[in-house]
């Protein structure tokens, strides 16, 4: 059951009853103190700033890290000059600032909507933590070692058209690689024109020109994700960070060599945790086997886990001793990359973070990961929900006034989604008909009740059932006369699908699915306004933005 309440800010849905809710999350959410051994602080600013004091980064590892960043960031900028605010974040950062940090995979055109969520999150956590006398820059870590190319291969908007779906052509020759070494071919081109044909609104025309300029053949997953996302952002200071460059790989290699020498001792860990987590009540969102390593490794140009094999090591067909690993760390650390639980700690080690902002998926696996930070690193920072939206706009907003709906009965499904708009559609007359009818029934079988308790208490039973079923009968000859209705007039399935697509796609939220793009053509920086007014500390919910 999903139940709307009500803030001064907006209407939200309680994560819980949201489609896919891990409990460890819920619980995460909604009672910390039950989960709060699987992790080192609240989410809380007293949390973020407790992990703040915790942060040690030698004044080496900052340099050669800003140094790295400045270059980054230089590049995805528009002409190659890096705005003012993310200057200043850049200088404060040299300068001793901690990081909150959030990070997405490299989806197509920006992938869902919650890639900029959780941008909007980071900025927002760093103010308030700045403004509690504590200097915090918001970066964000593009995921461009992952090797799933099909997870970011594709976009999904909802146009006035209804839902397109926008897709890059599998090439045989990407398989297997890191998805920030795949590189757009021609076939980029015509594809980022046809998503930018379709956006409409006052700011079409800035974000068509955004969109085409960053996706453009000879670009990668990451750089293309990098430059549009710091277009998008322009003037907000956020820093962005791609982890492919050789020169993080190098300041990595030590915690590399402790995965690789440790992976036994990692590996139990982890298997020790995840029984704990069972017998909490909670599951394992990672699985972890007596095979498991920390570690990928490249063969022949392939990502490959890295897996313990008979006292040795192997990666796809080829086999290997631990001296040969760590002759390979020392001489070519850029072919190793982290798997989800060790990728965190990689990253806390060459940032200052004392925050990680993540999605329900990302809290979850952090309570196995959390073994792993205690180890490797000695720290963990705070980690934070991401801010969560439904965009709904003022079109949908009225099919929902029109039909008495709300978003819940919405995010349901299509069976009872398609139950309440047959209800809500029957002609006006037969309706108030209907609804009067209702009345009279229930308080007509109301009146039993007194009278047969006298006579036979057990009777209520009978008479309960009853009820049951001839309400039942009765709301399904109301359901009968809306569906007539809309056989009649034809609206009904059109209103449907335009409320599935905008708020329900794939039977998936919102922001899980969409990308942002239309929206940000529509309203333009009125919607990361509105996004951020919410986005902030304080009770993690997710927000029903209506515009």
């Amino acid at each position: 059951m999903c139940n709307m309440t009500s803030t001064m800010e907006s209407p939200c849905l309680a994560f819980r009853e949201l489609p896919h809710a891990t409990k460890v999350f819920s619980t995460f959410i909604d009672d910390f103190s039950r989960v709060s051994r699987f992790y080192a602080h609240p989410p809380t600013e007293s949390g973020v700033l407790a992990a703040a004091r915790e942060v040690h980064l030698a004044p080496e590892a900052r340099r050669a890290i800003v140094e790295i960043l400045r270059e980054q960031n230089q590049r995805f900028a528009p002409g190659g000059a890096v705005d003012e605010a993310t200057a200043r974040n850049l200088d404060r950062l040299a300068s001793g600032a901690v990081a909150i940090v959030t990070g997405q995979q490299v989806g197509l055109f920006t992938g869902p909507e919650y890639s900029l969520f959780k941008a909007v999150s980071a900025l927002r956590w760093a103010d308030a933590i700045t403004q509690r006398g504590t200097e915090a820059v918001p970066i964000f870590w593009l995921a461009t070692e992952d090797h799933d190319l099909a997870e970011v291969n594709h976009s999904d908007w909802n146009t006035s058209a209804g839902l397109e779906h926008y897709e890059v052509p599998a090439r045989e020759e990407d398989s297997g690689h890191r998805v920030g070494e795949v590189v757009f071919g021609d076939d980029i081109k015509p594809l980022a024109a046809k998503a930018a044909a379709t956006l409409e609104g006052p700011f079409a025309e800035e974000i068509s020109a955004a969109l085409v300029q960053s996706y453009a053949p000879g670009e990668y997953y990451g750089s293309a994700f990098g430059k549009l996302m710091a277009r998008l952002l322009a003037g907000k200071g956020i820093i962005f960070i791609d982890p492919l460059d050789p020169r993080i790989h190098r300041l990595a290699a030590g915690v590399y060599r402790r995965a690789l020498d440790e992976a036994d001792t990692l590996r139990d860990a982890l298997l020790a945790r995840a029984k704990e987590l069972e017998r909490a009540g909670y599951h394992a969102q990672v699985k972890v086997t007596r095979e498991t390593t920390l570690l990928f490794y490249n063969v022949a140009g392939l990502r490959q886990p890295l897996r313990r094999l008979n006292g040795n090591f192997s990666a796809g067909k080829a086999s290997f001793s631990r001296d040969e690993l760590r002759a390979a760390i020392e001489n070519s650390p850029e072919a190793f990359t982290a798997n989800v639980l060790l990728r965190p700690v990689i990253q806390d080690t060459i940032l200052p973070t004392a925050a990680y902002i993540g999605g329900p998926a990302e809290i979850a696996y952090m309570a196995q990961a959390q073994v792993v930070y205690q180890s490797v690193l000695g720290r963990m920072p705070a980690m934070l929900p991401r801010a969560a939206f439904t965009i709904v706009e003022s079109a949908v907003a009225r099919l929902l006034t029109k039909y008495s709906l709300d978003v819940c009965d919405v995010i349901r499904g299509r069976q009872h989604l398609r139950s309440k708009l047959e209800q809500e559609s029957v002609p006006r007359a037969l309706a108030r008909r209907f609804e009067k009818d209702e009345k009279v029934l229930r308080r007509m079988l109301e009146a039993y009740r007194k009278p047969l308790e006298r006579l036979d208490s057990t009777l209520l039973g009978s008479l309960e059932g009853g009820e049951a079923k001839i309400l039942h009968q009765f709301l399904t000859l109301k359901e009968k006369a809306g569906r007539a209705e809309s056989f009649r007039s034809g609206v009904l399935d059109r209103h449907e699908r335009l409320l599935l697509d905008a708020l329900y796609p794939h039977r998936d939220l919102q922001e899980r699915m969409l990308s942002a793009l239309p929206f940000l053509a529509a309203y333009g920086p009125d919607l990361f306004d509105e996004l951020s007014r919410t986005a902030g500390p304080g009770s993690p919910q997710h927000h029903l933005l209506f515009l």
